[in-house]
């Protein structure tokens, strides 16, 4: 498979992961500026590996359990889910909010595993997707503190501030206002976002960092309702964040999974 052909195939998957509910053909070609011949071509080519259906009724490609199943079956290898699990149902009971932990990989901070607190009432439990968005998220604010400036300006440009401009009333408007955010994530030890990846939601977060030399490779985050993870509540949580983050560092020592670079 070529260069070409194989970044267009990756980058077909990569479109399906956000659409549940799959996507016509020539949508897929649009979006992705590929000639309609040569994504049918490809899609049919996925569709024989297994790893793409279509829906008879919709005509919709999207994806199959295939590449779901071959990401648990690494994760399961790699001995992050048995490891981090109860550590986080823990801080789940305790908070009483959804706990979020999420691993880097080269410029991407991609959710591996979750725990939901919330039993009754208002409950935040969102389908994000594999990535996390940088800019809107406290996971995204706590990552990039973590890093230098010139760094941390290479990951939003990857992602860049589009995205932002249609999500919650305190998404940031540019630039700067988001290097200000980052700046007082570095400041406060952990971030912190109220209403900003969507309408009443908040969260806080912190990074993981290895045990040997202190590099960031994850991060764990609670969220929930505005109405419930109010300022108080943040500052209360945030240091069993911290205390959480430690935790799961020693595991750095024995995942794979942690250990990318």
């Amino acid at each position: 498979m070529s260069t070409s052909v194989r970044d267009r195939a990756l980058s077909i998957l990569e479109l399906l992961v956000k659409h549940v509910g799959g996507l016509p053909m020539s949508e897929i070609a649009d979006r992705l500026d590929i000639p309609r011949t040569a994504t049918h071509r490809l899609l049919n080519e996925l569709k024989d590996m297994g790893y793409v259906k279509q829906n008879a009724a919709t005509t919709h490609y999207l994806l199959t359990v295939k590449l779901a199943s071959l990401g648990l079956t690494y994760l399961a290898a790699s001995g992050i889910t048995d490891a981090t699990q109860p550590l986080l149902d823990e801080l789940a009971q305790e908070t009483g909010e959804l706990i979020r932990m999420a691993v880097i990989e080269g410029n991407h901070l991609i959710w591996v595993a979750k725990a939901q607190g919330a039993r009754t009432g208002l409950r935040y439990d969102p389908d994000a997707g594999s990535d996390v968005y940088l800019p809107a998220t406290a996971n995204g604010l706590a990552w990039m503190a973590a890093e230098s400036e010139e760094r941390a300006l290479e990951l939003i440009a990857e992602q860049g501030m589009d995205r932002a401009q249609h999500m919650g009333p305190n998404a940031p408007k540019s630039l700067r206002e988001l290097l200000d955010r980052i700046d007082q994530t570095q400041k406060r030890g952990y971030g912190v976002v109220h209403d900003v990846y969507e309408p009443g939601t908040s969260a806080v977060a912190v990074v993981i960092r290895h045990v040997d030399d202190g590099r960031p490779i994850g991060t764990v985050s609670a969220a929930g309702p505005s109405a419930r993870m109010t300022a108080e509540k943040i500052e209360a949580i945030a240091p069993q964040l911290q205390d959480c983050a430690k935790r799961l560092a020693a595991l750095s020592l024995v995942s794979p999974a942690f250990n990318s670079r």
